[in-house]
């Protein structure tokens, strides 16, 4: 992963979270989408990667997936665990695909090779 490529996978969800408008075209692409919803790498790349590289922020799927899990590797260093934690919503952040059953695990795929 480039490091422009890490750059622009942060202003991209900058400006989503700031971007209502953006959200919402998200939200129906997502809604609309055909396809399983299950599917989370088919599911970037055919509704968050182009958005993104219409807005001139063009990333890849691992990108986001590098993206993510240090985005919560740093939440969950920052959090501190309440005594009510039954009380928490279950999904206070939302992931495209860390915590979704994605992982880019080749091997179970191609063997050992």
């Amino acid at each position: 992963m480039s490091e422009k490529m890490n750059i622009n996978v942060s202003k991209f969800f900058a400006r989503y979270n700031s971007d209502e408008a953006l959200r919402e075209r998200i939200r129906i692409a997502e809604e609309n989408y055909p396809g399983s919803l299950e599917l989370r790498e088919a599911l970037a790349e055919d509704i968050l990667l182009p958005v993104a590289e219409e807005l001139g922020m063009p990333f890849t799927v691992m990108d986001l997936y590098v993206y993510e899990s240090r985005l919560k590797s740093m939440r969950q260093a920052d959090e501190e665990q309440p005594e009510d934690a039954e009380e928490r919503p279950e999904e206070e952040y939302r992931y495209w695909l860390v915590d979704r059953g994605w992982k880019n695990d080749e091997a179970a795929f191609c063997g050992d090779k």
